[in-house]
């Protein structure tokens, strides 16, 4: 490659999947507001708020596309400048982690019975990663070129190595959750298991990513390929937090034939049952009649030594 195609050229692949997984965002967010129209006032103003970050974000990014290929155009020396509002939108991008990533942190608490144990490791690596974003702009600003990024490299990477332990860290916790929850039939167990996959689903592009920035910036640091994964990164925060809204009416819905309903709310892990009740439609829990699910269990089994016995006849 050279060396445009190395910097400007991952620039431009950044901001283009960016835009991509923008489109699917606003998708979710129309779905959204069109089928949950009775969720509560504050989960309608975080999704708004989360939409509005996002979308300074993509304009921010385009515009410093626009800033080195049009606006520059012709002007080699310009390539190795800083374009402002693609420092800025470190922290813009930030904000979209902190309202997603608070959402799973409060969905800890709730889930492990009010657990400061669980939930406050979890505050401090979201609280910890802002905040090294934040400095990471507030320094970075006063920059003219690319070169002197170099005097700020450990906060980037911290920044991604913040992300990444986040995310682990509340997908690891929230499949714990679901885990101990288990009662041993094969229904509720089938369910909370998809639970599970859609809980560790839900952190895992993300901590992906952001490993993929982090190892790229080492390993690659003369080049924007880091660029193409943290620009992204964004995106998978806001796409995986309207997934997880979006998601609770399919899951009710698929579940309801099986006596257990939705929710991902008020769920303690007891011996005897998984105690997830939809409320309000707000959050994913489940509700498993574990009386009805002990004697289909105990019909099924029945069923299969029945057609056992008949199988044996018949080879007789």
């Amino acid at each position: 490659m050279t060396l445009l195609d190395e910097t400007m050229g991952m620039l431009f692949i950044g901001v283009l999947i960016a835009g991509i997984l923008y489109g699917v965002s606003c998708t979710q967010v129309y779905f959204y507001f069109s089928r949950y129209s009775r969720d509560p006032m504050y989960m309608k103003l975080l999704v708004l708020g989360v939409w509005v970050s996002d979308t300074i974000h993509q304009a921010l990014i385009s515009h410093s596309l626009y800033w080195y290929l049009v606006t520059n155009y012709g002007q080699p020396a310009t390539l190795a400048l800083l374009a402002p509002t693609i420092i800025i939108e470190v922290v813009i991008q930030a904000v979209t982690g902190l309202l997603v990533q608070c959402f799973f942190a409060a969905r800890v608490y709730r889930l492990s019975g009010q657990n400061w144990y669980l939930t406050v490791p979890v505050g401090l690596l979201i609280a910890v990663e802002f905040a090294v974003s934040t400095a990471y702009t507030a320094r970075a600003l006063k920059f003219a070129s690319f070169a002197e990024l170099t005097e700020v490299k450990a906060l980037s990477i911290s920044i991604n190595a913040f992300a990444a332990a986040g995310d682990v860290c509340i997908a690891i916790i929230l499949c714990t959750i679901l885990q101990t929850s288990k009662t041993g039939f094969q229904r509720s167990t089938r369910l909370i298991n998809k639970l599970m996959i859609f809980s560790l689903n839900t952190g895992l592009l993300t901590s992906i990513c952001a490993c993929l920035s982090l190892i790229t910036i080492l390993a690659l640091p003369d080049t924007f390929v880091y660029i193409v994964f943290f620009f992204i990164i964004g995106r998978l925060y806001s796409n995986s937090f309207m997934a997880t809204l979006n998601a609770r009416k399919g899951l009710h819905d698929g579940s309801s034939s099986g006596d257990a309903s939705l929710s991902l709310q008020n769920m303690h892990p007891t011996a005897n049952s998984a105690n997830i009740s939809r409320q309000n439609g707000t959050h994913i829990a489940i509700q498993i009649d574990t009386t009805k699910d002990s004697q289909r269990d105990h019909e099924l089994e029945e069923s299969e030594s029945a057609y056992k016995g008949n199988t044996k006849r018949h080879m007789v």
